[in-house]
């Protein structure tokens, strides 16, 4: 069976990731190469706005889920109250769940540590581009 090396770091992360999703090391990068090659996919190669992301943040009892688009950074929610929303920023975003469901706390919230992509549970900052 072939084997990838990775660093600590990234192991430790992985586990986390299929503990979560309820899944294997293994099947958790198989996931996210299977929703690299769609994305890639998708664009066709061309120079177009990146695939979404679907995405959910869990806020008072309540489960809103929405898209992220990986080039501008913003958030289009599609369920619940706020559906059709569209968002500059997770953060944008997250302020408006907040707000929605509980006006009497402070809204600010960091949106990259607020919504998870659906897909393996990881947070949305695990899409967030790195500066070289």
């Amino acid at each position: 069976m072939p084997q990838i090396d990775v660093d600590e770091e990234t192991d430790s992360y992985l586990a986390f990731a299929a503990a979560l999703a309820g899944l294997t090391k293994g099947q958790v990068v198989a996931r996210l190469v299977k929703q690299v090659q769609g994305a890639a996919a998708l664009s066709g190669g061309a120079e177009t706005e990146p695939a979404s992301v679907r995405i959910y943040a869990d806020y008072a009892g309540h489960r809103t889920f929405g898209l992220f688009v990986p080039g501008p950074g913003r958030i289009e929610i599609t369920s619940g109250p706020l559906e059709g929303e569209t968002f500059r920023t997770p953060s944008e975003a997250a302020r408006e769940i907040v707000k929605h469901y509980n006006p009497g706390v402070s809204p600010h919230r960091n949106g990259w540590g607020f919504f998870f992509v659906a897909a393996n549970g990881a947070p949305l900052q695990s899409l967030r581009h790195k500066p070289a």
